[in-house]
């Protein structure tokens, strides 16, 4: 099954060219017309009538904005603008410009001060440097800022803040979203967010060659139980637990139980009767994983929570050669850590970002892109966890994840998140889709477990993320 349009995010320069082939079946003039109506009543649905003021750049964006001065002055809104620089003469944001015949004010900052609200279109996603001290200036002096696309200073391909950004109260985009739009920090200025259709013929996404979504249910599809369901359809995760640490590989049995494993193993070796008081449900191994791999039915494994790297290299050798679907966390990673190039092999690995720095170097300001990189350098789907999870594939496929809580911020609510990617996995899904699930499931336990649970709450709402899932991918 494709991956649903409405989920795409293309980049800003994949906007462009949206907008050139568009320009074939809508003129530019029409989609402008109506992004600035979009615009306007976006306004007046968030805010009282007050005095505006409508900041335009040269470009599009500003052609945008001429637009919705001049639809909110026509629902009665008191209304001037301000251009950074007049738009090219023959342009189609020149003629928008034409049709506002309200009053022009300096750019300013005094006249951003008087206004009660400032409508920020001066460039939009596609800028990539930082902006002018005069155009921040003037952006500082606004009370209440909306922006059209992107606020100004945002770069839309990354959600890095280039220079300083205003607070806005609204933003206004159009078609799809943007990454920089999903991405921290840059998302943390949007304020209220609405994407509005203008009408462009969405057949074009197809053409763009767009390998980034935000990551919902539809993108991916949890395989539903059946009257003919078992333990073994339903899939087996096993997990690697070691002697130090062996809360985290419970905390990781507890997860994939609760979002749906068949049966969940733990090979614990020696260690195996310290694991087995009060671990009704599972199964607990005492035997040399090399036996535990001749059943076939054992394809899932989990290799690093609770692990020392000494352990590590005990283990995951083994079942690489096994040629087993690895997903590997905590200690793999810092094992890993001395050479990525251990890891190769595994299906999967889910690092934080001070983990996955050690592996890889600093992500700096394009995690989007370093995350993409690391996919591709092992051969591996990387989860790049945080506020907003990237999950990137090694053929430059790549969700992100804003369906979180701060509350997931706790020790062992990795181990959990392990848990339910090997549930994922064990039920057949593809490791790419199998990741950008468990993420999404995690993020929505999460967000049903309140303000402050810790990892063992986490579990209780698994079965209704699950199910609300399921519901929402239909």
């Amino acid at each position: 099954m494709p991956h649903p349009r409405s989920l795409l995010l293309p980049t800003p320069a994949q906007c462009g060219e949206m907008d050139r082939l568009a320009y074939k079946a809508v003129p530019i003039a029409t989609l402008m017309d109506r992004a600035g109506w979009a615009v306007a009543r976006a306004i007046r649905l968030h805010f009282t009538p007050c005095r505006v003021l409508v900041l335009c750049g040269p470009g599009n964006n500003g052609g945008d904005g001429y637009v919705a001065a001049r639809y909110l002055a026509q629902m009665g809104s008191p209304v001037a603008v301000a251009a950074l620089a007049e738009p090219r003469s023959d342009s189609d944001a020149a003629k928008a410009a034409a049709l506002f015949k309200g009053p022009r004010v300096p750019f300013s900052p005094k006249e951003a001060a008087r206004a009660d609200l400032v409508v920020d279109a001066i460039f939009g996603a596609g800028l990539s440097r930082a902006p002018e001290e005069n155009v921040v200036s003037v952006l500082k002096a606004a009370q209440r800022v909306v922006a059209i696309d992107m606020p100004t200073g945002i770069d839309g391909a990354t959600g890095a803040i280039l220079g300083d950004a205003p607070d806005c109260e609204l933003t206004v985009t159009f078609v799809r979203p943007k990454p920089g739009h999903k991405l921290l920090p840059g998302s943390a200025k949007l304020g209220d967010f609405v994407c509005a259709d203008i009408g462009e013929p969405q057949g074009i996404l197809d053409q763009l060659g767009i390998q980034t979504w935000h990551n919902e249910p539809g993108l991916w599809h949890i395989p539903p139980m059946t009257p003919e369901s078992y333990k073994y359809s339903r899939g087996v995760v096993s997990i690697c637990a070691g002697g130090s640490m062996p809360g985290a590989a419970r905390l990781s049995a507890a997860g994939a139980r609760a979002s749906g494993a068949g049966l969940v193993r733990i090979s614990a070796g020696e260690n195996a009767p310290a694991f087995r008081l009060g671990a009704p449900g599972l199964i607990v191994d005492d035997g040399e994983l090399a036996n535990l791999l001749q059943d076939e039915r054992r394809k899932i494994w989990i290799c690093g929570p609770g692990l020392t790297p000494d352990e590590v290299a005990e283990t995951l050798p083994i079942l690489l050669k096994a040629e087993r679907i690895v997903l590997a966390d905590a200690g793999a990673l810092t094992w890993g850590a001395e050479n990525p190039e251990r890891l190769k092999g595994v299906a999967a690995i889910t690092p934080h970002i001070g983990e996955f720095s050690r592996l890889f170097g600093k992500p700096g300001e394009d995690r989007l892109s370093a995350a993409r990189e690391a996919a591709r350098k092992i051969n591996a789907v990387v989860v790049m966890k945080g506020a907003d999870t990237i999950i990137a594939a090694p053929d430059g496929r790549a969700a992100i994840n804003d369906h979180a809580s701060p509350a997931l911020a706790t020790a062992g609510s990795g181990d959990t998140l392990t848990g339910v990617i090997g549930t994922m996995l064990a039920a057949g899904m593809p490791v790419w889709e199998a990741c950008c699930a468990g993420v999404w499931l995690h993020g929505e336990a999460g967000l049903r477990a309140g303000d402050w649970p810790i990892a063992e709450d986490l579990d209780a709402h698994l079965g209704a993320a699950r199910t609300k899932a399921i519901e929402l991918g239909l």
